[in-house]
């Protein structure tokens, strides 16, 4: 059988559940896997992935403290960025951001995968999205030495910002009520 992965996801803190389509064949319980990762494709969502750590940042610096995660995809193709904000960003706003992400991409700063326990990464200021369940074991990433980003993530991501290249905004609206939506790609 032949499967794409698409969505993959942690389940109590624990168990990384992939979930596949099977392009080819059939599968039976008890069949074994193997798994190929698509280089390329796998490359762009670990821009893109990134890059959405470095979007928050900015936006927390340039509009303010107040700006949390609202939801987000990250895919091959782009980046989508939800975030409590109550009005639409300035051109202004816009630039100074997409300006913000480039300097750090451009600084090429290590990007840092760390396990640790839920209490030290929330004394550490990690971000997260605290509604999700967490075991006492976590994954934090840190981007260069953590004071500009450092947030519990399971997802894939570069070893250095300069790995994004460039960082451009492509649209920015409203997608609910005192929400914003950015789109960007890399």
């Amino acid at each position: 059988a032949r499967l794409r992965i698409g969505e993959s996801f942690v389940v109590e803190g624990k168990i990384v559940v992939h979930r596949a389509e099977v392009l080819e064949g059939a599968l039976k319980e008890g069949d074994k896997l193997s798994m190929e990762v698509e280089l390329e494709r796998r490359r762009a969502i670990m821009r893109h992935h990134t890059a959405t750590h470095l979007l928050q940042a900015a936006l927390r610096e340039i509009i303010g403290t107040h700006v949390h995660q609202a939801g987000s995809y990250v895919g091959p193709d782009k980046l989508r960025f939800d975030f409590t904000h109550s009005e639409r960003l300035s051109e202004q706003d816009r630039r100074e951001i997409e300006e913000e992400v480039n300097a750090r991409i451009l600084e090429s700063l290590p990007v840092r995968p760390l396990t640790t326990t839920l209490d030290e990464a929330k004394r550490l200021g990690a971000m997260a999205l605290f509604g999700e369940k967490y075991g006492d074991v976590v994954r934090m990433v840190e981007i260069g030495d953590g004071t500009l980003s450092r947030e519990l993530c399971g997802g894939t991501h570069v070893r250095t910002t300069s790995e994004i290249g460039l960082f451009k905004i492509m649209s920015e609206g409203s997608s609910a009520a005192n929400v914003r939506r950015i789109e960007a790609i890399t």
